[in-house]
């Protein structure tokens, strides 16, 4: 879901990917490229990205991937599943 939500607002490469996250969240996820790498081929399998090969901001070449609607859409399914999730728990801690 995080690099769905990720690529929902740029086209990145996958270390652009990592270091987005990693900001975002001021260090506290902190995303292994080891993997990274096999769950982008497993969305890309699953038509929810796509990846081409472009080059970076420092001229590198590199695989850039980009949200598909399909992934908008799946996106979407995982919001909604990760909200009822944070208010079952939210319940279950304030429960008395």
């Amino acid at each position: 879901m995080l690099i769905l939500r990720t690529l929902s607002r740029r086209d990145l490469h996958g270390y652009g990917i990592v270091q987005f996250i990693q900001q975002s969240s001021d260090n506290e996820l902190l995303v292994e490229e080891g993997s990274l790498y096999p769950a982008l081929q497993r969305l890309e399998l699953n038509g929810w990205i796509e990846g081409v090969w472009g080059v970076t901001s420092n001229n590198r070449r590199a695989r850039i991937y980009k949200i598909t609607a399909a992934g908008r859409k799946q996106l979407t399914v995982e919001t909604r599943k990760y909200a009822k999730l944070t208010l079952a728990i939210a319940r279950v801690m304030g429960a008395e």
